[in-house]
């Protein structure tokens, strides 16, 4: 494939990291009294990147025309769909988050210059092909989400969250390169098509050693347990449109990059890296339902909440086939919009004077503030999968893969566990509906907040369903792109 064709499937992550030079440069002219109109500029962006996108998810790209720069670069239709949820989730980051900082006075042009970066990282990560595509674009995403957790300079918990995500993302960096580097060494390649074909007769000791330490750098980067220490602290001391933005847009990339690395790199040896996926997906659900609840902060909640979400994903990835990969997909596309709205919901829990974030804050919100308080609750039930909420379609389809996939012992552990984690979402709703009220929440929200909780809201609620055959047409499509390793 000459290099005119190798540019065109990339010029969505062009677009990117253009505009986000030209606003960096703006940013570093122009300063802080700039930055809602970068902000503006880059969700500018972001639009024409998924309109970019949109038409390969749609026709269901795949084969050899989407490969570009000798296989380091794949712009298929599984690409793509996880794309169109990073871009989204990426533009409702910006949506909420200037109000969000100049109500602290503390708006920083970068932060939209970041987001763009670290949203380039990620849509080179799930299109990578080698392991030096992959890490590039990891890399670039995380040295731009480190500033983006420290990005309130003059806050303890900003600082500290900013600091600890560092430390860790670097060793966890570490065990990635050495995982990959074991991999060249004993594959002689480090192209996904290439440690394909070099483990289709099985795995020798050093690819299998390389191949559980590229599945523990990966599993960090999803908070999945054990590598999940990092979440809550992070998640907590971050601003909470920077904590949105962590839950959403890099969980789509790592997952997906993750099904990437085991369906296609080693989609020969299900066998060997299935174990290690089930593994963290039971210690993923444990893990986050158990860590819940004795939580008393809202965004220390909702990080074991991703936790256990996590372990659900995983499960489809474990089944290993066509319907699990996109099973996961679909629940990745419901998880995105419910964490979103989660999240600010989190947002317009103020007092007149700033945040709140205790649980125990939103005692009697459904007579102090109803709709905020009904909404939550159609959130929290959503995520906890009761039906007939949209959450509940997530888990079904990746629980039908597995017990498809005769995982059934599998499946049914992972209905068990979802009922611990039903207990601390219900907890939420309990505080809110039955709890005497605090008057805690007493500041008025902001449209374009209330505008993204009532889309979230609605996508959630039994309207939700009716997206289930266009959605499931285009998971499906997106799947069958990776088939060929399967």
């Amino acid at each position: 494939m000459d290099l005119a064709t190798s540019l065109s499937l990339i010029v969505p992550e062009i677009i990117l990291a253009v505009s986000g030079l030209v606003l960096l440069l703006l940013a570093a002219w122009g300063g802080d009294k700039g930055a809602r109109v970068i902000s503006v500029a880059a969700a500018i962006a972001l639009g024409g990147a998924f309109a970019l996108v949109a038409p390969s998810v749609c026709a269901g790209a795949s084969g050899p025309g989407t490969v570009a720069f000798g296989g380091q670069f794949r712009a298929d239709a599984f690409a793509g769909l996880a794309k169109l949820m990073i871009f989204a989730a990426a533009g409702a980051a910006l949506v909420v988050a200037p109000r969000f900082f100049e109500r602290a006075g503390v708006m920083r042009a970068e932060f939209p210059v970041l987001v763009l970066f670290a949203t380039l990282g990620m849509s080179i990560m799930v299109s990578a092909g080698d392991l030096v595509s992959l890490y590039i674009g990891l890399e670039l995403n995380s040295l731009a989400a480190y500033v983006l957790a420290a990005i309130l300079r003059d806050d303890e918990r900003s600082a500290e969250a900013g600091l600890k995500y560092f430390v860790l993302g670097a060793l966890a960096s570490g065990i990635l390169l050495f995982g990959m580097s074991l991999t060249y060494g004993f594959a002689g390649t480090t192209n996904f098509g290439g440690i394909a074909v070099a483990v289709s007769d099985g795995l020798s000791t050093g690819q299998l050693f390389g191949l559980t330490f590229v599945l523990a750098g990966l599993a960090f980067k999803i908070s999945a347990a054990p590598f999940h220490m990092w979440t809550p602290d992070v998640y907590e001391g971050a601003p909470t449109p920077v904590t949105m933005f962590f839950a959403s847009a890099p969980k789509v990339a790592a997952i997906a990059l993750l099904a990437r690395v085991t369906l296609e790199a080693f989609g020969s040896q299900d066998d060997a890296w299935r174990q290690i996926v089930i593994f963290a997906a039971l210690l993923s659900i444990v893990i986050g339902a158990l860590g819940a609840i004795g939580q008393q902060n809202v965004k220390r909640l909702l990080a074991y909440s991703s936790i256990n979400n996590v372990g659900f994903i995983l499960i489809g990835l474990a089944a290993g086939t066509v319907a699990g990969a996109s099973a996961m997909m679909v629940y990745l596309a419901i998880y995105v919009v419910m964490t979103i709205g989660s999240f600010v919901a989190v947002l317009l829990m103020r007092d007149a004077d700033g945040k709140v974030e205790g649980i125990s804050d939103l005692a009697g919100l459904s007579t102090t503030r109803p709709a905020l308080a009904w909404a939550l609750m159609a959130l929290m039930f959503s995520l906890a999968g009761i039906p007939p909420l949209f959450g509940f379609w997530g888990k079904f389809v990746v629980f039908q893969a597995a017990v498809e996939a005769d995982l059934v012992a599998l499946a049914a552990i992972g209905i068990a566990a979802s009922v611990i984690g039903a207990f601390y979402y219900i907890k939420i709703v309990k505080v809110m509906f039955f709890d005497e009220p605090a008057g805690t929440v007493t500041g008025e929200g902001d449209t374009p907040h209330w505008a993204l909780l009532a889309i979230c809201a609605v996508l959630i609620s039994p309207l939700g369903y009716l997206l289930t055959g266009w959605l499931g047409g285009l998971a499906d499509m997106a799947a069958a792109s990776l088939a060929i390793a399967f």
